[in-house]
């Protein structure tokens, strides 16, 4: 069974295949671990089927290699064929009880949220850790409505399991989440829209450490 607790949030890393240029997604996936990733998701819209569970199987390969929790963004059966540590959704995705049925309790399930009320049912339907967002304007989700400072840390306050923010964060903006109650911040373009993949992290990493220092969930 994999347990996700609030260190795996420091650095939750989401792909993007954007900005591979001549690297593989599994390598830039390497880099952010060795820079100070502590949570990989695979997210794919435009895919085939195949080709997602062969990336999925790829990047799996180099996840387990560091003993990081790997997970796939929506696809359930991709998970399942990949042998992915658990899968994040959002609310208009498929039925959490029905997700939870297939994968089974040793899975990790991820909830998308905007608002306190959604945080809370998140954590009664037996979510593992929620993702709160937009925190910032975003091109990732350009439909996506900003969460107040106000409601982030309201959400915090409301739940108990680990909360990630996500959406714009970079490391001009993240210190502005100081406060807030979040455990970590979900990147994507600060990590793989850098030409060096490694370094962002690192230096994401140490930043996200000082974001969550004095908050009322840090465990540092």
């Amino acid at each position: 069974m994999v347990n996700v607790n609030k260190q795996d949030m420091l650095l939750y890393v989401v792909t993007d295949r954007t900005w591979l240029g001549e690297h593989s997604l599994a390598d830039q996936v390497e880099e952010s671990i060795r820079g100070g990733a502590t949570f990989i998701q695979l997210r794919e819209k435009n895919l085939l089927s195949m080709e997602f569970l062969r990336e999925a199987k790829e990047i799996k390969a180099v996840t387990d290699r560091y003993h990081i929790p790997f997970i796939i963004n929506d696809d359930v059966e991709v998970a399942l064929k990949a042998g992915a540590d658990g899968v994040h959704i959002g609310q208009g995705d498929e039925d959490f009880k029905s997700v939870r049925e297939k994968l089974g309790k040793g899975k990790v399930i991820g909830l998308s949220v905007h608002t306190v009320e959604e945080a809370i049912r998140a954590e009664e339907l037996g979510a593992d850790y929620i993702g709160v967002g937009s925190v910032f304007t975003t091109t990732t989700k350009a439909d996506a409505a900003p969460v107040a400072f106000d409601t982030l840390k309201s959400i915090c306050d409301a739940v108990s399991i680990p909360v990630v923010a996500i959406g714009g964060i970079s490391k001009e903006n993240i210190l502005k989440l100081s406060g807030s109650g979040v455990d970590g911040v979900a990147v994507i373009s600060a990590i793989f829209a850098q030409q060096e993949p490694l370094k962002a992290a690192k230096e994401l990493l140490e930043l996200s450490r000082q974001m969550i220092k004095g908050s009322s969930r840090s465990y540092i």
